[in-house]
């Protein structure tokens, strides 16, 4: 069992370490982060009384830091508990519509390259239910190879869940014009995975699986080229996104 242990524990440091020699493949990209819910509609509750919108503002905040420090330019659809939408005293789900199209708008309107949606799970039925989960467009192949990336990294840095990438019809995804993913980062109906959520430690280790998913997404899809390198426009664009080396929490 030591041994098996030990050789885990070695498979994980260097698989951070391939992590960190692609981290180029993010530099430059415009990453549009979306924490999920906030302002009307807080979504779930846990047992705590936290609501979903906290947890997923301060997980969203924390891979923001994490894409930037890459190298990467994030944009944020909200940075506080708030939403996009008008406050004329229309329907909720009209409203919740409105503020959903708004975000997807935001990327757009800056380039995004890729829309990443955090939530957070529930299933008040079923408290045992746990383990991260990625979430994208049915029939979207760039949009499941981005989901399975993340998947297989939230598996591997989490230690946690067995759960795979799976093809759901949702509002983000299906109007996104660009690779989009929804990232339940676990059960809030589940106590101890409610707690772990709320620890930021364990923030800053979600939000690290999701970089190294994002990080080999875009190094998967990297081609090479015969075309001549621009060295001089290369150096630039290294100096304004030199990034850094980011070690596995």
């Amino acid at each position: 069992m030591a041994g098996l242990y030990i050789s885990r524990a070695v498979d994980s440091v260097i698989e951070s370490r391939r992590v960190s020699a692609m981290s180029w493949s993010v530099a430059g990209k415009i990453i549009a982060v979306d924490p999920g819910h906030g302002g009307i509609d807080p979504g779930s509750k846990g047992n705590t009384g936290v609501e979903e919108e906290e947890i997923t503002l301060a997980v969203s905040e924390k891979l923001k830091d994490t894409l930037t420090g890459a190298g990467a330019i994030v944009v944020m659809t909200r940075e506080s508990d708030m939403d996009l939408s008008d406050p004329n005293g229309s329907r909720l789900i009209t409203r919740k519509r409105q503020d959903l199209s708004r975000r997807l708008e935001l990327a757009e309107k800056n380039g995004a390259d890729l829309y990443l949606s955090v939530h957070v799970n529930c299933f008040k039925s079923g408290p045992g239910e746990h383990g991260a989960q990625v979430f994208y467009q049915p029939g979207s192949e760039e949009g499941k190879q981005l989901a399975e990336s993340m998947q297989a990294e939230m598996a591997r840095v989490l230690g946690n869940t067995t759960r795979k990438a799976k093809a759901v019809d949702y509002y983000t995804t299906r109007n996104s014009k660009m690779p989009a993913a929804i990232v339940e980062v676990g059960f809030i109906s589940n106590p101890k995975e409610e707690k772990q959520m709320l620890d930021s430690e364990y923030q800053r280790k979600l939000a690290y699986a999701m970089y190294c998913g994002v990080v080999k997404y875009f190094a998967g899809s990297a081609t090479a080229t015969n075309n001549p390198v621009d060295r001089d426009g290369a150096l630039e664009t290294f100096m304004e996104n030199e990034g850094q080396v980011l070690d596995a929490p």
